[in-house]
């Protein structure tokens, strides 16, 4: 056993449930890494799952530790481990079982295993300094668990940064690629395969938002709507290629659906990406499309919404709705572009970045709230 802090969630944030504690880590098994984290971002994936009531769901159970956009330098290594070496800088993703119908064509984000592999569990992985016997933490959250200086990680999460990054600081800046900019871009540039032509329409300006922002406009887009309600968030989404945004807490008479197609050509978006999971922000997306559209959905939805819409007339305008998960197909090709992107200056991931001690997660956590900070990275 490796001796570790992590931010160990007992119950929900709501709760109190999270805290920083002394812990140590296990011996890493077949096809798994010992990784020691040096930043890992913030996702409101990992306040959502961290706010589920223990029991509530299959997924929802504690002691566990989440943290799912890690990066950090192998330790030790496992039997069977080929990714990397002891002393590797690696970033991490989601885990997959590369052996699904699905995965074998290429679309891992799709695994058929997804659910179990990222959000399942408990994979006993830590033990709490305080109490005796054997390990009694879940860990391997998205397979990586990184809200911890120490890390159990599956070897198909870890994408070897050895010949992307120069230097500690570039793979602290890196750390969120593997979830809420891959997912924002990637849903852009690998899911919608968005073109020069394409009218694209994002609502919801966080990490994700944003980053789909930058993807559209890595793309050459024609147009690229932001639609929010926060101020600052629809500024910074036209300095990052956004050619109109929409205020969602300002559109006087009108109703949001008018006020995309306005801009719109009048007729709506080709391509419509809700990364809120807000159900009115769904329901206008999905009717803001103009015939022949794509509405992708990206953020989490309520577990208890449901869509109602009439089948003949969206067959006839022959619209067609999609999920996304993580964006990227397989993050060891994808990252490798991103990070290209950004060397080239066309992809600036660091204007969404906020580095803040791990010790301060409370402070992230409620600035990704509020708003201050796009995208907070704690930093162990």
């Amino acid at each position: 056993m490796e001796p570790a802090r992590a931010i160990v969630c007992h119950d929900t944030h709501a709760n109190g449930g999270w805290k920083m504690e002394d812990v140590s880590v296990r011996k890493p098994g077949d096809g798994e890494l010992l990784v020691e984290i040096v930043a890992s971002g913030v996702c409101h994936t990992d306040v959502l799952i961290g706010g589920i009531p223990g029991g509530a769901a299959p997924i929802a159970f504690y002691p566990r530790v989440l943290g799912h956009e890690g990066s950090g330098y192998v330790k030790a290594v496992g039997n069977g481990v080929t990714v990397a070496k002891v002393g590797d800088p690696v970033l991490l993703s989601f885990a997959f079982c590369n052996e699904c119908a699905i995965c074998k064509a290429g679309q891992y984000s799709h695994c058929n295993d997804f659910n179990a592999l990222n959000f399942g569990g408990p994979y006993r992985d830590f033990h709490l300094a305080s109490k005796d016997g054997e390990p009694e933490v879940g860990g391997q959250f998205f397979g990586q668990s990184s809200f911890a200086n120490l890390s159990i990680v599956r070897q198909c999460s870890v994408v070897n940064a050895k010949d992307l990054v120069k230097n500690k600081k570039e793979l602290q800046l890196f750390s969120p690629l593997g979830c809420g900019i891959q997912t924002g871009s990637g849903t852009v540039v690998n899911v919608a395969k968005a073109t020069k032509d394409d009218v694209v329409l994002i609502m919801g300006l966080g990490g994700v938002g944003l980053s789909a922002i930058m993807g559209a406009k890595v793309q050459g887009c024609r147009t690229i709507i932001g639609v929010d309600r926060i101020e600052s968030r629809l500024k910074f989404a036209t300095e990052l290629g956004a050619t109109h945004v929409i205020d969602g807490s300002k559109l006087g008479d009108k109703t949001l659906v008018e006020a995309i197609r306005e801009v719109a050509d009048g007729i709506g978006s080709t391509i419509a990406i809700d990364t809120t999971g807000a159900p009115p922000l769904i329901k206008a997306g999905i009717e803001a499309i103009r015939n022949n559209g794509r509405y992708i959905q990206v953020g989490s939805a309520p577990f208890d919404f449901n869509v109602d819409f009439n089948m003949f007339s969206f067959m006839v305008a022959g619209k067609s709705i999609q999920g996304a998960i993580e964006g990227a197909s397989y993050p060891a090709e994808y990252v490798p572009k991103m990070i290209q992107w950004y060397r080239e200056g066309r992809f600036p991931i660091d204007k969404l970045i906020k580095f803040m001690p791990a010790d301060d997660f409370e402070q992230a956590l409620k600035e990704m709230h509020d708003g201050t900070t796009i995208k907070p990275v704690l930093c162990w």
